[in-house]
């Protein structure tokens, strides 16, 4: 190991224990401008307007999209295929100081990134395998991850709000809300009549289930935007996404979806069901469900969207998918 590496370990060691015998965070500068955050690890106080800001989860894609001053992001592999091209060259460009789970996280990266506030978009379960303490010494930090998949909206606009990027984030959300609105129009007229079902992409094959997804779900919260309604609840709420999904055994494909008028389905971006949906389309009850038979049966690109910007590319998928409703 190099001199210098040594010395910045030696470093960064007395820092956190420094801050194992303090209270809160690293404190901002004494000429900083601060203001006090209501975030899942308590009221922090951050700088008013941060010039360095560190992004890790789903925080990542929310603040390169509003344009916020990061000089240091995790890696976010599932949501490169949501990116668009200005995005993704942001992405790749940026210094990576954390992998995609938080036991990826590298503290010595961040302290060399300099932040002067951090932004961890993980769930708060997660929290507990992230040293927020050693996270602390270096710079605030503010934990915004997401509930329900449905609550990406406003836990986007509270990451855009803590960075300091709120002017980039309202011209996305803006510019989604238009979009949604004439789609909501363009379906008004069939639509609301319908009882749609979701089938989600994450059920267990190896267990033989598949994945029942209601309202404010990840295949289904965008879909809600422009008027579709998903029958039903889950029978047990587990907390999370599992408040408006759940995880039937095949066999009871028939009575689960035996309502609905139509089907829709989540595939991946390039349109190609995933494992756990493939399976369910496979099957010789999907075949005979009342909604497949008529022909009424449609595949979801892009449902993971949890963004304003790459919502837009879930609009534009429902849009191609269910455009044979609005012919008729």
């Amino acid at each position: 190991m190099s001199t210098g590496r040594t010395l910045g370990s030696v470093m960064l060691a007395l820092a956190v224990a420094t801050a194992g015998c303090a209270s809160g965070s690293q404190p901002p500068a004494a000429n900083t401008a601060t203001r006090v955050f209501k975030a899942a690890n308590g009221d922090i106080t951050i700088p008013a307007d941060p010039k360095r800001v560190v992004a890790t989860g789903y925080a990542v894609p929310v603040l390169i999209e509003a344009g916020a001053p990061l000089t240091g992001i995790s890696t976010w592999k599932r949501g490169v295929p949501l990116m668009d091209a200005k995005t993704r060259a942001a992405y790749d460009k940026l210094p990576k100081v954390a992998g995609d789970t938080a036991a990826e996280t590298n503290y010595e990266a961040i302290a060399n990134a300099k932040p002067d506030l951090i932004v961890i978009g993980v769930p708060t379960p997660v929290l507990a395998d992230i040293d927020l303490k050693r996270l602390r010494s270096i710079a605030p930090v503010v934990a915004i991850g997401p509930t329900v998949p449905s609550a990406w909206r406003e836990l986007s606009q509270r990451q855009a709000d803590a960075a300091g990027a709120l002017e980039g984030f309202d011209t996305a959300k803006t510019t989604y809300e238009a979009k949604a609105a004439e789609l909501r129009t363009k379906y008004e007229k069939v639509l609301p009549g319908l009882k749609l079902a979701h089938v989600g992409a994450y059920g267990e094959v190896g267990k033989g289930t598949f994945q029942r997804e209601f309202d404010r779900s990840w295949g289904t919260n965008i879909a809600n935007d422009i008027g579709a309604a998903y029958y039903g609840q889950v029978k047990v709420k587990g907390g999370g996404s599992k408040d408006v999904s759940e995880y039937p055994s095949i066999e009871e494909l028939p009575t689960a979806l035996a309502e609905a008028d139509a089907v829709t389905y989540s595939v991946g971006p390039d349109g190609a069901p995933l494992q756990a949906v493939k399976y369910v389309l496979d099957s010789e009850l999907w075949k005979k469900l009342p909604a497949v038979k008529a022909g009424k049966a449609f595949a979801i690109r892009y449902t993971e969207a949890a963004t304003y910007g790459q919502a837009l590319l879930t609009l534009d998928a429902l849009d191609k998918s269910l455009a044979p409703l609005a012919a008729k």
